[in-house]
């Protein structure tokens, strides 16, 4: 068994390495920075208590696997009524304000509205498949459906995404296959 101070040792550096890249994966899940932040913060508090446990396989994706389920289990909990703004609203505001400082961050605040707009699961599958690369297969495991199921998912969301009014004009998406 390995000393107390080397699994803190070997979980901080894992957390300084990959945090930034899960919390931008739970910011594309869920659309909203403040509760991407706090969904990797509670899969990184359970890892950690299975730290010993995990650290030999892959904990990348045992954390990204627990940020899915914080993020589905979150969805679950919230009232069918609330919707998330998420920062896509404050950052039109912003825009209007100061005018589009960049066509980059035009493009980030398209395609999180239009990711509002898909069901949780097809945002998932959608975030899993072309944000994260993970393969159907892969895609199935993660959300513990089966592999029709996402791709079925994944068609339906590529539909609402081609004709998603924020994304028409929008160029350099290639939403349009």
């Amino acid at each position: 068994m390995a000393a107390a101070g080397s699994r803190d040792d070997d979980f901080t550096a894992f957390v300084l390495a990959r945090s930034a890249r899960l919390v931008h994966f739970a910011r594309m899940l869920c659309g909203d920075a403040g509760l991407a932040e706090d969904l990797v913060q509670t899969a990184l508090e359970k890892a950690y208590l299975r730290w010993d446990r995990i650290e030999m396989a892959d904990p990348f994706a045992y954390v990204r696997q627990a940020v899915v389920n914080q993020h589905l289990s979150w969805v679950r909990r919230r009232p069918w009524r609330e919707r998330p703004t998420g920062d896509a609203a404050e950052l039109d505001l912003f825009l209007e304000a100061v005018g589009d400082p960049s066509t980059g961050v035009q493009r980030r605040v398209a395609v999180r509205s239009a990711l509002a707009a898909l069901s949780r699961r097809e945002r998932a599958v959608v975030v899993l498949r072309y944000v994260e690369d993970l393969t159907e297969r892969e895609t199935a495991a993660v959300l513990g459906v089966a592999v029709g199921t996402v791709k079925s998912a994944n068609a339906r969301a590529l539909d609402k995404l081609r004709t998603a009014p924020e994304l028409s004009g929008v160029g350099g998406l290639g939403v349009g296959m």
